[in-house]
């Protein structure tokens, strides 16, 4: 019979999670997350897959994981001569990105590591200790090493270091260091139900003070589960980051009215969607390829208490889904390389392509070209996506109006920065706030006698 396991330190004490599981279990469960992911697939899909109980110590591992990632490759390629077997890799990976961190005690860390190994992986148990432990000895000399490396001094890809030292000369840096820390928690009241002062007093007295911004927003001093939020399942508030809440102040500020027939075209999970039904009674039909993805649409519609027509469907293949009658307002928050929500979702830098951009080009042409003639004269056509990559933002526009060269530009936020504080122009009374990176362009189609 196998010897009994040492009794094991538990989960990471920073992360809250429950004292009764030990951290060889998260190490393992976080090598399964990052061999997923370096498989190429996403780490919403892995940590999916993980037992509930360990989910959040995974997650919160995984993250500090992916966020030294490309570190903690370069270190495994000085340490090992040949790349072990995906799932050992994963955690000799995992090992090395948490030993340059400080989430635990470095000793601890490798014993704990090693145990994970001998479970799992029990012939690469020995090979795991000798690696790491050599790590240790070597720690600062091994990390100047591969600091030389641009991939491991900034944690990105190198296409992607090269592609935002083009776009952005100024702030790719800062783009870049941002990635690398967690994003703050941000809200949006639904005031068909709550004041947005009402619902900041009542966090404040919860002791979560809060400021305000745009038209809705909240953003907290310290982020909390969405459970912990006093109202969430009754509709109260939703989670939605600050660039995503100016889709629906931009329509409304260029004229959208009640009783306008809407369309958001790939619309999951449903933040836009609702704010704008939140703002305003319109008619609204949800797209989304996706129809698990749509479903989490209707789930967030029902908690809000809202009601939309939601349909599976490609928006670009409008012989499908399309009725025959035009739309008033068209929101096109197209497919993109996700590359401004980073901190976020940490894995994306690491499952993307360079060639991924051409492709993502080409698809949001076609879904401009597609929904513009479904647009009714003097009908206004939002197009966002989440990328801070100038090929899916302005010179995606640039390009349609050379196509469309009557379709008419109006104000936009344009490219947001997560480095940069950016007041909102429909709210200028608003507290300036950093979301996410995005893009935003806003067009008319011009009236029939325009035409």
């Amino acid at each position: 019979m196998p010897a009994s396991p040492r009794r094991s330190p538990s989960a990471a004490p920073h992360q809250g999670t429950p004292a009764s599981l030990p951290l060889w279990q998260l190490l393992a469960h976080c090598a399964d997350a990052v061999s997923a992911v370096q498989s190429g697939r996403s780490l919403t899909d892995a940590l999916d897959a993980c037992p509930a109980a360990a989910r959040p110590g995974t997650q919160a591992l995984s993250f500090a994981v992916m966020r030294r990632l490309g570190l903690a490759r370069a270190l495994r390629g000085l340490l090992v001569a040949r790349k072990p077997a995906p799932w050992v890799d994963g955690l000799l990976t995992s090992a090395l990105a948490l030993a340059c961190g400080t989430e635990y005690p470095a000793h601890t860390l490798v014993d704990q590591a090693v145990d994970a190994a001998k479970r799992k992986a029990r012939p690469a148990s020995g090979m795991v200790n000798a690696v790491l432990r050599r790590f240790l000895r070597e720690r600062d000399a091994l990390i100047a090493q591969a600091q030389q490396d641009p991939q491991a001094r900034w944690n990105h890809p190198l296409w992607w270091i090269e592609r935002l030292q083009q776009d952005w000369p100024e702030h790719w840096m800062a783009l870049l260091d941002a990635n690398q820390h967690a994003a703050p928690m941000m809200l949006r009241v639904n005031r068909r139900q709550r004041s947005v002062t009402d619902y900041q007093q009542q966090l404040q007295d919860l002791g979560h003070p809060s400021r305000a911004f745009g038209d809705a927003g909240l953003v907290l001093d310290q982020a909390l589960p969405v459970h912990q939020l006093p109202g969430f399942e009754a509709g109260d508030v939703s989670v939605q980051d600050a660039s995503a809440q100016r889709a629906a102040p931009l329509l409304l500020q260029a004229g959208l009215s009640a009783g306008a027939r809407v369309l958001d075209a790939c619309s999951a999970p449903g933040g836009k969607t609702a704010h704008l039904l939140e703002a305003l009674d319109v008619q609204m039909l949800a797209l989304d390829t996706d129809a698990q993805r749509l479903q989490r649409v209707d789930q967030t519609l029902a908690r809000l208490h809202l009601s939309a027509r939601t349909q599976a469907a490609d928006a670009s293949q409008t012989a499908l889904w399309w009725d025959g009658q035009r739309f008033d307002a068209i929101v096109l928050d197209a497919p993109c390389s996700a590359s401004g929500i980073v901190r976020r979702h940490p894995d994306v830098r690491w499952l993307r392509r360079a060639s991924d951009i051409d492709a993502l080009a080409a698809t949001q042409d076609r879904l401009l070209d597609a929904l513009w003639p479904l647009l009714a004269p003097g009908g206004l056509l939002l197009y966002c996506t989440c990328s801070l990559f100038k090929q899916e933002g302005q010179a995606r526009i640039d390009a349609f109006l050379q196509r469309q060269p009557q379709a008419q530009a109006l104000p936009a936020p344009g490219h947001l920065l997560p480095v940069v504080e950016y007041p909102d122009a429909s709210l200028p009374e608003a507290t300036p706030v950093s979301g996410d990176g995005f893009f935003y362009a806003l067009l008319r189609k011009p009236a029939l006698a325009e035409q």
